[in-house]
């Protein structure tokens, strides 16, 4: 059967219209003449049958149903940019991972790591996009995504990289203006959260044997990585993923008044849809990143030795 599909030029120009609201700048854009916007917009609402814009003598807006569809088309047009370009700059070849991965992690973990997968693998590239939330691949561009929480990620395989404990952070300069000998002398400096980790703080002063603080106050970060720049910068005491702050607590940049360590039920996964794609780029990583995975976790048993020692 034929596809009931309307004509790309006439989405394109629909597109630029939604977003512009206005056809002489949708013409513009797309080095076209306005006449030739309207009439591509005119056909495909003939075709859809339904009105996408109100027309009021020379301004536009959308109707509720050409918003609707807008927003679709948009999506589905820059799903097919992507799809183009990356099929255009590596010729059809399967060396191209799509992976979607936290924000942080990727940053300060994964990314430092990537040279030595791009040393034993220099036909694969790697493409990192920030998605924070559970999703549907089918749905996505993703081969792959690596995510925190649990291990259950509905239609897909998912392997443990490693769980997480979270340790408060300093810069050293806070410390001696305000030195804290106990747990509880820390709820009375500003503390940071994590915006998606609210009870963090609770948490940790219960693991420390402490109940009765208030620790609501202070400002919120969308990121770790936010965090951990606003501990350096002086603003307050961050509770944080131990690794995510290595490099500063090496340097000396930061420091952690108390070992006390919030472990968490939860962990990184590296999941991928089920059945699993034969894409041999996605085979390779998925190999490294485990092997990385366990070198890692060895190295955290080992310091975890060295500190109760």
């Amino acid at each position: 059967m034929r596809r009931r599909i309307p004509s790309i030029e006439a989405l394109v120009a629909f597109e630029a219209a939604a977003r512009h609201l206005n056809f002489t700048r949708a013409a513009d854009a797309l080095s076209l003449t306005q006449s030739a916007v309207c009439k591509q917009i005119a056909s495909l609402e003939d075709y859809l049958g339904v009105p996408l814009f109100n027309r009021i003598k020379k301004r536009i807006s959308l109707t509720e149903a050409g918003a609707v569809y807008a927003k679709r088309v948009s999506e589905d047009l820059d799903r097919l940019e992507r799809n183009t370009i990356s099929l255009m700059s590596h010729r059809g070849e399967r060396n191209v991972l799509e992976l979607a991965v936290i924000p942080t992690f990727g940053s300060r973990w994964l990314i430092p790591r990537l040279a030595q997968f791009h040393a034993a693998n220099p036909g694969i590239t790697v493409n990192l996009t920030t998605r924070s939330d559970p999703f549907v691949f089918t749905e996505t561009p993703f081969d792959a995504a690596i995510h925190f929480g649990s291990s259950v990620w509905p239609g897909a395989i998912s392997h443990p990289l490693f769980g997480e404990e979270m340790v408060p952070v300093c810069s050293p300069q806070l410390l001696r203006q305000h030195p804290c000998r106990e747990p509880r002398e820390l709820a009375r400096l500003p503390l940071l959260h994590q915006t998606n980790r609210h009870a963090a703080w609770q948490r940790w002063f219960e693991v420390a044997g402490i109940k009765d603080v208030d620790v609501m106050g202070g400002p919120r970060f969308d990121l770790f990585s936010m965090l951990v720049e606003a501990a350096c910068a002086g603003l307050g005491v961050a509770l944080v993923p131990r690794f995510l702050a290595l490099s500063e607590l090496a340097s000396g940049e930061l420091v952690a008044p108390f070992d006390i360590a919030l472990r968490s039920e939860m962990g990184y996964h590296l999941v991928y849809p089920d059945p699993p794609s034969t894409n041999p780029a996605l085979q390779r990583f998925t190999g490294w990143l485990l092997a990385e995975a366990a070198a890692y976790r060895d190295s955290q048993d080992l310091g975890d030795a060295a500190r109760a020692a």
